[in-house]
């Protein structure tokens, strides 16, 4: 289902309430103009509540993975997530235990060039992959980010079986020593 307004074109995924937004460009002999946010047009969404954090992360190597990364109840948060340099394979797992895709993932290139970004409900864990060096990204949140909520998936748990495009060439301690997810341990996803 694609929904529109003047500055935003809204694509659905198979996972439900992720969304792939693609930014309206306006252009001229200047160069171009673009919006990023709109409360007005998020609202179709659910993107209900005003963002509360907004953040920018550089990677330098091409191939370092971060993620699966998530918040735990009550500080969930939705994500918008877009590459303002270089490129990238960002990837979101549903964890919503009731949900009929509960550990299913979609990954999606964002790009400087591509003008899209992707909006990740509550309930995802969210993680991504450089394509090329030197990717910036810009991250909206909704809520305040919590160190006691924080947790994260193993980003190459075979239960969930995400292919990444590439080799992984880094990934942080933190994301290495990551949980597998088996029967007996699903408690620990929100």
């Amino acid at each position: 289902m694609q929904s529109m307004s003047k500055h935003f074109k809204f694509f659905s995924t198979k996972l439900k309430g992720l969304q792939i937004i693609q930014r309206t460009l306006i252009k001229d002999d200047r160069g171009f103009f673009s919006r990023f946010y709109c409360e007005e047009d998020y609202k179709y969404l659910g993107f209900l509540d005003s963002p509360k954090q907004m953040n920018h992360s550089f990677t330098k190597k091409k191939g370092t993975i971060r993620g699966m990364h998530f918040q735990k109840f009550p500080h969930e948060e939705t994500k918008i997530i877009s590459c303002i340099r270089g490129s990238i394979f960002d990837v979101a797992v549903d964890i919503r235990k009731n949900s009929p895709t509960f550990l299913h993932w979609h990954g999606e290139v964002l790009s400087e060039k591509e003008n899209s970004s992707l909006y990740i409900p509550k309930g995802f864990a969210h993680g991504f992959q450089t394509l090329e060096d030197d990717c910036e990204l810009l991250y909206i949140h909704s809520e305040f980010y919590s160190r006691d909520a924080e947790d994260s998936l193993n980003a190459h748990d075979p239960k969930i079986g995400i292919i990444w495009p590439l080799e992984a060439s880094q990934m942080s301690e933190r994301d290495l020593n990551s949980k597998l997810i088996n029967e007996t341990n699903k408690d620990f996803l929100p």
